[in-house]
Order: structure tokens, then C-alpha cells, then sequence
């Protein structure tokens, strides 16, 4: 049975997941993701290219990368997940630009044992002071690894267009609008988009209002307010497209929060 457990301590989102038949559709995190696999194969499509994380594979996915997820064969997968702010990392590491992981998946004993240390203990609810340390020794090694390069700024279309739809995050998507705006046909957008990011548009969009509205339910523990704020029609559309990316409905979601 496909379990999905949520926790958040020091700033930081655990993941602790047990996959068999479900499958993440194509999405994006605002958050690095750092995780690593504990039990079978777990099979992604990361910029174009098929990845598999055997057990013990920590996996790294940089800010805002597309991917999609699931089990790679009927034995499912168990892993756990840790999703962490680029400013909080900024902060810590004390860089002054965004880094970027240049591998996808790594088998290194030392950096796995500090994922799972903190991600334990944010499962596990330990003391915000402990995750916070944890926190700080993860980083350093992922910093002080041959793990990272230095960020590559978005294309300048491309900013301008995240901008716009990260300012219209309450109603439909305005592609007509952003198009002309940027002196491009809808469909030439579309491919240039697709070509920058790994998804459309309109898979950007609907990920940045399911995430406004994950944001939302961390910091008001209002689920209705996040429907309506963010725009969709009712609480079953929002779970629907929640469960699609988390696992798990976003009425589910605020219950581990309570």
C-alpha cells in the first residue's frame, strides 16, 4: 500500500514514502530536493534522461528541475526526502549565488548517513535546535562535495515569463498575454519554455499554484483560504492536483501538521 508521511522542523520538509502502483506525474519543486532510496528501484525522467536510484542512492534535484517518479519495477520503492529553501542554503552555506547539483544521483556513505540522520529526526519530531545542526552539517558536505557548480541564470524570456505567472497565481493562465507580451506566437513560447525547464507552461503554472497553496497550509492551517486564494474551483480540484505531486490529498497533507 502507498504510504506518504509529511513533517516539518528548522525550516525543512521530510518525506518518508513507500511507493508500489503510484505514480508522480511530471513536476517541479520551488525547494532542492535531497533524498535517498531505502529499499528497490526508484525510476525517474530528469532533463530527458531516464535515472534509477538503487538503495542507498542519494538523489539531488536542484530547484525548480522537472521530474516525475515512480517505482521501477512491481517490488516498490521506500524512500525519504528532504525539501529545502535555495535562500535557507544561501543562509547557511553563506554563498552569495544559487548552486547547482551537477549530478543526479550519488552513492557517498557520509552524505547519505546525513540525509537520513535529518531527516530522522524531523520524522521522528527531535528538537528544533538538533535539526537545526543536523541541517547545517548536512549542507556543508553538500557544499564542500564536488556535488555543485555555480547557478546558470534563466534565459531573460524565460524570468520575465516566470514572473508574470507567478503574479497571476489566482486565475487561469493568461498564455494569449504573456505571449505578446514577450513579442512570441503562443506555440513558439510553448517549445521555448518546454526547452528551458523541462514543462509546459501550463504544467508550470498549476505546480506554482499547488505549491502557493502547500505554502499556504503550512503557514495559516487554512485549507479553504488556500483554494480560493490560489484559484481553484473547489477543495476536491486542489486535492486532486496535490495528490498528483505529494501522494497524498492536501485535506491529508494539513493533518500531519496539527
Amino acid at each position: 500500500m502507498d504510504k506518504f508521511i509529511y513533517k516539518k522542523a528548522a525550516g525543512i520538509t521530510a518525506l518518508s514514502a513507500s511507493l508500489t502502483d503510484f505514480k508522480y506525474k511530471i513536476h517541479s519543486h520551488k525547494e532542492y530536493a535531497v533524498g535517498v532510496t531505502l529499499r528497490g528501484i526508484q525510476s525517474y525522467n530528469l532533463d530527458g534522461s531516464l535515472q534509477l536510484s538503487y538503495p542507498n542512492g542519494v538523489m539531488l534535484f536542484n530547484p525548480e528541475q522537472a521530474h516525475d517518479g515512480m517505482a521501477h519495477d512491481k517490488e516498490g520503492i521506500d524512500y525519504v526526502m528532504l525539501y529545502i529553501d535555495p535562500q535557507l542554503l544561501l543562509e547557511i552555506t553563506q554563498k552569495k549565488d544559487i548552486v547547482r547539483f551537477s549530478t543526479p544521483i550519488v552513492y557517498d556513505f557520509r552524505l547519505e548517513q546525513r540525509v537520513l540522520s535529518l531527516a530522522n529526526a524531523i520524522l521522528n519530531e527531535k528538537d528544533e535546535a538538533l535539526c537545526s545542526e543536523l541541517l547545517l552539517s548536512l549542507s556543508d558536505n553538500l557544499i564542500q562535495t564536488n556535488l555543485s557548480t555555480d547557478g546558470q541564470r534563466d534565459h531573460t524570456l524565460i524570468r520575465k515569463a516566470k514572473e508574470m505567472l507567478h503574479s497571476d497565481l489566482g486565475n487561469v493562465l493568461k498564455l494569449e498575454e504573456i505571449s505578446k507580451e514577450l513579442h512570441l506566437s503562443k506555440f513558439q513560447f510553448i517549445r521555448l519554455f518546454k526547452s528551458h525547464t523541462g514543462i509546459t507552461p501550463y504544467q508550470y503554472f498549476l505546480n506554482c499554484k499547488i505549491e502557493r497553496a502547500k505554502r499556504l497550509i503550512d503557514k495559516n492551517r487554512d485549507i479553504y483560504a488556500a483554494v480560493a486564494d490560489c484559484g481553484f474551483v473547489d477543495l476536491t480540484h486542489l486535492n486532486k492536483h496535490f495528490k498528483k505531486t505529494y501522494g497524498i490529498t492536501a485535506f491529508e497533507y494539513m493533518s500531519y501538521l496539527n
